[in-house]
């Protein structure tokens, strides 16, 4: 999990390099595209048997929420701050609390309720709706693209949670990117310029860093325990951080640390209550059964 977090970090960087060269949108066809192809290898051991699945459905639907959310946040990385658009990136895990009630029938009760308003406050701190309009009106839109993709992105990660069930690790990977595609080309023909040498580098390079950090996730995902593996996830935000400041001079102003914080330590408690949780209905069946109404 912290290989995949340092090498999602390095990916913002590059990414923000090949937006120099081509559009947010042709980023995201070729993070896709040099994706799946850094992806074939996972295919060499087991065969195209890997790929066998009666859930195709629900792996398009996956990566249909992927492509939005893709693109979104490539937006966001592409016009605003590195740190201020991982920060808002931060939020997906609320989103997917929220989803989880209404999509998987989990109960949330006051404690997380609470935790995921007081996460959305850090939010609103990031993105200073108070602030003057004039001052930030393009910027703000920036900002309710990046926090557009977080929420769209929890529905790619409900799914994941269902195809985890049943579905092995590498194939996720692979019909992720096998899909996702095909669907980012639509955009990024309307904004189409052929990269130059330096694009290229770096458009390849993103792709390449993405589709490891994926493989290193899903895999420590299947390993570990979750509640223990998201706050490693965090380190994300010093590395963009530390980069953005040599790289583009970009320095991580007060209100952003202090929104992320607020965001991050939300994330924490959420992941730690539902472990507990989790640990509780495990051990006694019958709470799964009141939680649920019938049993887990």
């Amino acid at each position: 999990m912290t290989t995949s977090a340092v090498l999602f970090a390095l990916m913002a960087i590059t990414l923000r390099l090949a937006t120099r060269h081509v559009s947010a949108f042709e980023a995201g066809f070729f993070r896709s595209l040099f994706g799946l192809i850094f992806s074939l290898p996972l295919l060499i051991r087991p065969g195209f048997a890997l790929l066998r699945t009666a859930h195709f459905r629900l792996y398009a639907l996956r990566s249909a929420f992927g492509t939005l959310a893709m693109l979104a946040s490539f937006w966001a990385i592409a016009h605003l701050p590195l740190a201020t658009a991982v920060s808002i990136s931060y939020s997906t895990p609320l989103f997917v609390t929220i989803g989880a009630v209404f999509l998987l029938g989990e109960v949330v009760r006051a404690r997380r309720w609470s935790a995921i308003a007081i996460g959305f406050a850090g939010v609103l701190v990031i993105m200073r709706p108070a602030a003057s309009a004039e001052a930030l009106g393009k910027e703000s839109f920036d900002m309710l693209i990046a926090l557009a993709g977080a929420a769209i992105a929890a529905g790619s990660y409900i799914s994941i949670k269902f195809l985890s069930r049943t579905e092995p690790p590498d194939a996720v990977v692979i019909y992720m990117s096998l899909i996702m595609t095909p669907l980012s080309l639509i955009p990024a023909l309307f904004a189409w310029t052929w990269p130059d040498p330096a694009g290229w580098f770096w458009v390849v390079l993103t792709g390449l860093l993405a589709t490891s950090g994926q493989v290193c996730m899903t895999r420590a995902y299947q390993a570990g325990d979750v509640s223990a593996l998201i706050p490693i996830n965090f380190i994300q935000l010093p590395i963009v951080a530390v980069c953005a400041w040599f790289a583009f001079g970009q320095a991580l102003d007060a209100t952003t640390a202090l929104g992320a914080g607020i965001i991050i330590a939300s994330n924490i408690y959420i992941a730690r209550r539902e472990a507990m949780l989790a640990r509780k209905m495990l051990n006694d069946p019958s709470i799964a059964t009141s939680q649920s109404g019938q049993p887990a």
